[in-house]
This record gives structure tokens, sequence and C-alpha cells, in this order.
């Protein structure tokens, strides 16, 4: 393969993958707690049988895993008794029906019809004894350090009974992946160790942090650099099919 069309495939593969991360972040610019993934890759020289670049060495693009953008959203009051918005670098605990924990900033809460509370996608949210369980409730509390509070059915304020307290982690951005799920898991493996410090908001979710315009324009970019390689690709054929007529005649 010519190597001028073998940079321009391989250029244009790397701007698809880059088209569908920037896609999957625009798609979530609206969903509570979402991280925007950030595109990574590489130019490599291919070198020589010693090791050394040749004074015209061909390139390549070799693709990293693409990292999180940490930073936080803006917090939303919503005034939802179950919706939780954590601060600094801390994400809430839940559980996948096999018991496999996994973390996230998303904290719209729900009780489902056994009485657990849950996330929006239906994971088991996790205090200090585990899956936390919801009683029926004239009103439920969670509090700034994630402790979970309700007043019974038929109970006042003095009846207050503290059921659990959220699990909340502190993760930095080399310590967690994104799993195939949208949620966080430790890059090493294992489980993540409980951190009281981290503080919560009761009553507000946390925004997305895409910034839909930078995306766009990132997106109007990646989707340019795939054109310019079609073009050259289209160029490299041009010139052959002149060759391959000029040797002809």
């Amino acid at each position: 393969m010519d190597p001028i069309l073998y940079s321009a495939v391989d250029g244009g593969t790397n701007d698809l993958v880059r088209q569908d991360i920037i896609a999957n972040n625009l798609a979530n610019a609206n969903t509570p707690g979402f991280k925007a993934d950030l595109y990574q890759a590489q130019v490599m020289y291919l070198t020589d049988a010693n090791g050394g670049v040749p004074a015209n060495g061909q390139t390549y693009i070799v693709e990293q895993p693409s990292t999180v953008d940490i930073s936080p959203g803006p917090i939303m009051t919503t005034g939802r008794p179950l919706d939780v918005a954590v601060s600094g670098r801390g994400y809430l605990a839940v559980q996948d029906a096999n018991g496999n924990e996994f973390y996230t900033r998303g904290g719209s809460f729900q009780i489902n019809a056994d009485g657990q509370l849950v996330s929006e996608k239906g994971f088991f949210v996790v205090g200090d004894g585990g899956p936390i369980s919801i009683p029926p409730a004239r009103s439920i509390t969670i509090g700034s350090d994630g402790t979970i509070s309700i007043i019974p059915l038929n109970g006042s304020r003095k009846d207050t009974a503290v059921l659990d307290r959220l699990k909340t982690v502190a993760l930095d951005s080399g310590q967690a992946t994104r799993s195939t799920n949208g949620l966080f898991k430790l890059a090493q493996g294992g489980i993540a160790e409980t951190d009281p410090s981290i503080q919560v908001v009761g009553g507000a979710l946390e925004g997305s942090n895409v910034n839909a315009v930078d995306q766009m324009v990132q997106m109007i970019s990646a989707n340019r650099d795939f054109e310019a390689q079609m073009k050259i690709m289209a160029t490299v054929e041009t010139d052959a099919d002149k060759l391959a007529q000029i040797l002809q005649d």
C-alpha cells in the first residue's frame, strides 16, 4: 500500500473514533452526573531494523484509551428528597444484581417495588450496611453527610429514625475507568474504601460537565480532518490511475 494512502486510512479511521466519542458526549449533555470522555491518540514513527527512524520515516496514529474529564458539573436544585448531588471528587456507590460495585455522580434515586433504593438505571444504592432498603415513611431526608433519615408513616418529627448512610468514595482521574454500563469502576479492580469526609447536597442533582459548544467545535474539526483524509485518498487514486495510463501508453 502507498505510504501516503496508508497514513490517510489510518488518520480517517481515528477521526471516526474521535467523532464517536464526541457524539456520545453530546448525547449526554443533559444527563445528570455525566462526565465527558476525552479522546487521546499518539503519532508514532515506523522504525528500521536497528530501531532507528529513517529521514523520511512513515508515521502512524496509535489510539490511546480515552480518559474522563472529572471536572464538576453545575448543581441544579430540584427539591426532590431522593435527589443527591456529590461535592468535590466524591462518588456514590451502587451495585448491580450480581453484587458488583460501581461508582456514579448521578444521584437521581427512587424506591423500587421491593422497597430498595435504586439509581435511575436500576442499580442498588449502597450504604454502610450494603444495599439500602427504605420502609414506608412519611418523609425521607438525606443529610449533607449522606445520612438517610425517615419519619414513619404514623410518626412525628420526634420519631425520626436514621436508616443508613450513603457510601461515598473519593476517586482521582487515574483511579477510575468507565465501565460498559456507563458507570465507573476502579481501574485496578476491587472496591473503593468509604470516605466519610465527602459531602452531598440533598434535593439537588449535578448536571453534565459536557460543554455543548466546545464539543460541537471539536466535532466540526474532526469532520474536516476526516474529509481532508478522504481527499488525500482520492488524490492518490487519481494519481495512480494517471500513472497506469501513462505506462500503458
